[in-house]
């Protein structure tokens, strides 16, 4: 049967069918420096050529058999390409949240090229297509975590620039708590519960910024060691402690703001890179005290104002922020004073047009940013260290480069013990005030990769660098190039389109 099929057909056709596929597979070897893929090769050879296996054998049979593999070879066909394609060519990204608002929107559909930076050679490879670490309905990893190949990158088309837009992998996504409510807060969530805890243990225990660093640094490894145990101890409320390999961990995308190298600082909100103010995007958002002017919160949601809020692009997540000013909490979370409670309605995220067109539309009768005395805005990052940092003043800090030696001291371990320990996973311990990496004491380090500082555009409703610190280069995964499609999550069906996005480029988005 084989002999009759393989005596119709032209084999000048089918050798030159081979001879290009084959020169395309080989280019593509060379590309990924992957020679083990050579093994492919004689099967490439038989399909065009020699015809031995019997690749469609389910084609013969007869009933049902026939049409289900025929439909079985299509979804295979279909998953691998998918797969290749996202692998080492581009994926589709959803902006899931509103952190890079008003640049990149919620319910903005990303073209995301890898070969912009160059893809990575997969460290899970065995991995169901289409999704990132879990499979969908029945709640179970997706991914094989054997065979686990090491991190590289394959040559791309350039490298991560500052103020580039990028995706990449959720650094503190490493170890999780298994129940999807907690599973992106871990590190956060074992430092405030272990605070709690050893508050309740030591109530006349010194605050940490009354220690000096060698102590802040034992108070705080105490802390979290409480935390953890304390997730491990409650299975059944939060799930058991879990980890994720690099390219398993949630996509996420920011604007890089830092380079290697750089040492960022911000000061009263602006990026300062070397000492130098790094220009804000057009599009940045601040939150904003706001009284509206003889108005409720239900007017300004009227009719009327429609096509004020969507040329400003405030959306209902704005608007409902308006009805959540408090004074103290339980947690010292929220500090406004009366002063502000008795002037302002509520807080609203704004950029600097939006606020001055709602003033100029006497929609609102006092306005003004929010300061870091007005509202606790979560632990920076380093957690395990006292900064004095916040969101709007921050740093100075190194931003670690391939190849770059930093001095480390008590001062500053806190900062760069995760990228060491972590990251580039060295061991390291500190004894007596006294750093040891892989056992032997030392007060410097040499970074073997790049690291990048990424923050969202809607400054003061982003979880970036601030929380969490640097992204390392294993954890790039690609560039957005264009808007595909994008939909308002607050308007369904074609009103809901926003056309003027579809195929916007994000080079444009400044």
């Amino acid at each position: 049967m084989i002999d009759k099929e393989k005596a119709k057909l032209n084999m000048k056709v089918q050798w030159a069918k081979f001879i290009g596929v084959t020169v395309l597979y080989l280019l593509f070897l060379v590309w990924v420096k992957s020679w083990l893929g050579l093994v492919v090769v004689p099967f490439i050879f038989d399909v065009y050529i020699t015809k031995k296996i019997k690749w469609q054998w389910w084609k013969d049979a007869e009933g049902p058999t026939r049409f289900i593999m025929s439909w079985v070879d299509a979804l295979v066909f279909a998953l691998v390409a998918v797969y290749f394609i996202n692998q080492f060519f581009f994926q589709n990204y959803v902006i899931p949240s509103s952190s890079l608002e008003k640049s990149l929107l919620t319910g903005d559909y990303l073209f995301v090229s890898k070969v912009s930076y160059g893809p990575r050679i997969p460290e899970t490879p065995l991995t169901m297509p289409l999704t990132q670490h879990t499979l969908p309905v029945i709640n179970t990893k997706s991914y094989i975590e054997w065979p686990h190949w090491e991190y590289r990158r394959v040559k791309g088309l350039g490298n991560v620039q500052l103020n580039d837009i990028v995706v990449f992998n959720y650094p503190a996504g490493d170890t999780i708590l298994t129940k999807p409510a907690y599973a992106n807060d871990y590190y956060n969530m074992c430092y405030g519960y272990g605070e709690d805890l050893y508050r309740q243990t030591y109530p006349n225990a010194p605050s940490p910024a009354d220690l000096d660093p060698a102590q802040q640094y034992e108070y705080f490894k105490t802390v979290y060691a409480m935390g953890r145990n304390y997730f491990a101890n409650n299975p059944v409320q939060y799930g058991s402690i879990d980890s994720r390999p690099t390219d398993r961990r949630e996509n996420y995308v920011k604007r890089c703001v830092g380079l290697p190298g750089q040492t960022l600082q911000i000061k009263n909100k602006i990026v300062y890179l070397n000492g130098k103010a790094n220009k804000e995007p057009d599009n940045v958002q601040y939150t904003y005290l706001i009284k509206l002017n003889n108005m409720s919160i239900v007017d300004f949601m009227a009719e009327r104002y429609d096509e004020l809020r969507k040329d400003l692009g405030i959306t209902n997540e704005d608007i409902s922020s308006l009805s959540r000013l408090h004074g103290y909490d339980v947690d010292n979370h929220y500090v406004f004073n009366d002063a502000i409670l008795q002037q302002f309605d509520g807080y609203m995220p704004l950029t600097k047009r939006a606020a001055n067109e709602l003033k100029k539309q006497k929609v609102v009768s006092a306005i003004r940013q929010v300061t870091d005395k007005d509202i606790y805005s979560g632990s920076p990052y380093p957690l395990d260290a006292v900064t004095g940092w916040t969101r709007d003043n921050y740093g100075p800090i190194w931003i670690p480069k391939k190849g770059a030696t930093v001095k480390l001291d008590m001062n500053n371990i806190a900062i760069y013990e995760r990228p060491i320990r972590v990251y580039e996973h060295n061991k390291l311990e500190v004894k007596g005030g006294k750093i040891y990496i892989n056992g032997k004491q030392t007060d410097r380090y040499t970074f073997k990769m790049d690291y990048y500082w990424m923050m969202g555009d809607n400054r003061h409703n982003s979880a970036d660098s601030r929380y969490w610190g640097f992204v390392p280069e294993d954890h790039i995964v690609g560039k957005p190039i264009f808007i595909w499609w994008s939909s308002d999550p607050d308007h369904r069906g074609f009103s809901g389109i926003r056309w003027s996005r579809l195929f916007r480029f994000v080079d444009n988005i400044k």
